[in-house]
């Protein structure tokens, strides 16, 4: 049973290059927790709105909820640096997901800036907003792919756990 367990620890280890410390490794860590926190707070409102969402998109909502449960759990992942590089993939689905959405139904790469829109033209939920745009989904999927070359970085779980 041992060997297994380090059969398994030793496979993880191999996944990782050296974790960055320093500016680098600070870095990472202001990217990964402010992404993760972004994504726990989308991820929560989704869950707990499964089937407007899912009706507003009209996908299935076993397709929502596993949108919204890997933003959500994947976030605190993030946050933590604790499988960092599953959390990644599993947002990276959801959001290529939701880029090909938005490809689909035309909306622009980049949205007309809110002051810039003629009065009455677009109105947010609560008055003057963001018109819908590729843009975010792109953004993050990128976000995402850095964190998934570069890692975690030293200040995470995943560093911790694998050199003990």
């Amino acid at each position: 049973m041992l060997n297994i367990l380090e059969s398994i620890l030793e496979l993880w280890r191999s996944l990782y290059l050296p974790f960055p410390v320093g500016i680098q490794g600070i870095t990472l860590l202001a990217l990964r927790v402010g992404l993760g926190i972004l994504f726990i707070l989308h991820g929560y409102p989704k869950l707990t709105h499964l089937q407007q969402w899912s009706k507003a998109l009209k996908l299935p909502i076993y397709l929502c909820f596993l949108s919204a449960l890997s933003m959500f759990l994947g976030g605190f992942c993030l946050v933590s640096g604790f499988l960092t590089p599953l959390a990644c993939l599993a947002i990276l689905c959801s959001m290529l997901f939701a880029l090909v959405l938005e490809i689909t139904q035309g909306l622009p790469f980049v949205a007309s800036d809110p002051y810039l829109i003629p009065q009455g033209e677009y109105e947010g939920a609560s008055g003057k907003g963001e018109p819908p745009s590729q843009e975010k989904a792109f953004i993050y999927s990128l976000i995402l792919v850095v964190l998934l070359v570069f890692g975690p970085g030293a200040f995470s779980i995943n560093a911790w756990l694998i050199n003990i």
